[in-house]
């Protein structure tokens, strides 16, 4: 990775000019069976797709708050570096009563509505698939995002000293995040092309580093796994033997 990257938003672009073709999030649900593979090249174009829906349809600018409730997924990580991309500034698990824009999975719809700004919902159903029915007062991402540009370029710079990151109570700029993320990564002997499997949630900073920070910042990938609890006894040996995983976080 680039010594000068100082965003989130920075180091995917500096993992798109290295390699685009090595898989970036590799993500498992344990409960339905799901897995999905995303490249650099494609998890680079989910996230500008969301970035644009971010700053066109929803008018995401720097500094607006963003209540981020979603479980460790794929998609959440797309939102994550998404919200990098644009300046905003992602509360994890944050009160959306007290955010401009709330992002939300089907299980917590009610408490999303509180927020008094653009609500986005995520049905979390495999291939990013849509809700059988939009929920009321909502947006479905699923159908939102398919017709977004494929490139993004930010109306406003992206200043890597403000806060980009609320969880578990730390707040962190773009900037301290990239450095812990690196300290993250070393102190777990990731290096590039490390593939480090996380079990872990997104609802702490242990879990955002090693399921997609940590990995990012250093050139590796990661193997996130819900539910992962779930897994037959000799279920995880068996997918750390299949991934060639060379680092674990459960």
């Amino acid at each position: 990775m680039n010594a000068i990257d100082r965003t989130p938003a920075d180091l995917l672009r500096s993992a798109l000019a290295t390699d685009p073709t090595r898989p970036l999030v590799t993500f498992y649900d344990d409960a339905t069976g799901e897995r999905v593979e995303l490249s650099v090249a494609t998890f680079a174009n989910w996230v500008a797709k969301t970035a644009n829906l971010l700053q066109g349809d929803l008018s995401a600018e720097p500094g607006d708050r963003l209540a981020l409730l979603l479980p460790a997924h794929w998609q959440s990580a797309v939102w994550l570096l998404a919200c990098s991309s644009v300046g905003a500034l992602v509360d994890v698990g944050g009160d959306p009563a007290k955010a401009d824009l709330v992002v939300s999975g089907p299980d917590t719809l009610e408490e999303a509505r509180s927020c008094p700004g653009e609500r986005v919902a995520l049905a979390l159903r495999p291939m990013g698939g849509r809700f059988a029915q939009t929920p009321a007062g909502f947006s479905d991402y699923a159908v939102e995002v398919p017709s977004q540009g494929d490139r993004f370029a930010p109306y406003a710079p992206v200043d890597p000293d403000e806060p980009a990151l609320v969880v578990g109570g730390l707040e962190l700029s773009g900037t301290e995040l990239v450095d812990r993320a690196r300290a993250d990564a070393e102190s777990l002997g990731l290096k590039s092309g490390s593939r480090l499997l996380s079990g872990l949630g997104y609802d702490s900073w242990a879990g955002l580093s090693a399921g997609l920070f940590g990995p990012l910042a250093v050139g590796g990938s990661v193997v996130l796994c819900r539910h992962v609890d779930q897994l037959p006894p000799d279920g995880l040996t068996q997918r750390i033997e299949s991934e060639r995983i060379t680092n674990t976080a459960v």
